[in-house]
């Protein structure tokens, strides 16, 4: 059974910082690319980051560019968020997810659509 389990969420001061993980299991992830999205209260799911299933070219949306870092250990089947400057905008909940359809190929996808696995999500609440 394909599971992906997030963890690492909380409540933050502004200006805080939080490590998100997303543990993956059932199967061998480490081929693909992953990525974070997030979803606010009465907003539509948003990008996030993503990362190729080799570490390469990392992408992130523009609110977060220069504050949040995505990386992986393959090793571990596991994927991070590391999101330091923390504000009131980054409330959501945080999925990460997989993109399954081209496996060793070093791409990265920003759409959610393109995504096949999903975790259940953590909260993040930034407070002023």
């Amino acid at each position: 059974q394909v599971r992906l389990v997030e963890s690492g969420g909380g409540l933050v001061q502004a200006g805080g910082s939080l490590r998100l993980s997303c543990a993956a299991s059932g199967h061998n992830f480490s081929m693909y690319c992953m990525g974070w999205f997030r979803q606010a209260p009465g907003k539509e799911r948003e990008f996030v980051a993503a990362i190729s299933w080799s570490g390469d070219w990392p992408s992130y949306a523009d609110s977060v560019k220069g504050r949040f870092t995505i990386s992986r250990d393959n090793a571990k089947n596991t994927l991070y968020l590391q999101m330091t400057n923390l504000q009131p905008e980054d409330t959501a909940i945080y999925y990460c997810a997989v993109d399954a359809s081209s496996p060793w190929i070093v791409r990265v996808t920003t759409t959610l659509d393109e995504y096949d696995y999903w975790g259940q999500g953590t909260q993040v609440t930034v407070s002023s």
